[in-house]
């Protein structure tokens, strides 16, 4: 099965979640960024898998993304990939199975994975799985214990769904 994962991260907790998905859907998943996401690394997928951080309490957009490179970190945020949002307005039409994540801090802090579920569906894809949040220590992360297991985790079920 051709799966791909994408993802936005700043600061690594998202691209970690990211790979630990697509290690757990197996062979022939990859993790790629927005930027590497693209229509020809997408062709033929039966699974994409597309999260982000919560910035802002929402999915990040090109503003809220440029907004980090002022933010007072323990080190300076990556903002060399596309926002999830600006992503998702470029997707191409599709038809694979499709699921959505976000990684964010404990609390009413807001959410991301239901506007990516949404930008996938607006795009033709069908969702095989609720919106899923994994969460990280504080602001910059690193992710709480035993959530990098149950991204993989995540991903074998994705995958048994998907097939």
């Amino acid at each position: 099965m051709k799966a791909v994962v994408v993802y936005q991260s700043h600061w690594g907790n998202t691209a970690a979640v990211a790979r630990a998905i697509a290690e757990g859907i197996g062979e022939g998943a990859v993790a790629l960024t927005t930027g590497q996401a693209t229509a020809e690394a997408l062709a033929g997928a039966d699974l994409v898998v597309a999260g982000s951080p919560v910035i802002a309490f929402r999915m990040p957009t090109e503003q809220t993304r440029n907004s980090l490179a002022s933010e007072q970190s323990p080190e300076p945020p990556d903002l060399s990939q596309p926002s999830m949002a600006a992503w998702l307005e470029g997707l191409a039409p599709g038809n694979a199975s499709a699921a959505a994540f976000d990684t964010r801090a404990r609390g009413p802090f807001g959410s991301a994975a239901p506007a990516i579920a949404k930008g996938l569906e607006k795009a033709g894809y069908r969702l095989v799985a609720k919106p899923r949040g994994f969460s990280v220590q504080g602001k910059y992360g690193p992710m709480r214990p035993g959530e990098i297991d149950r991204a993989r985790q995540w991903g074998r079920e994705l995958a048994a769904q998907a097939r």
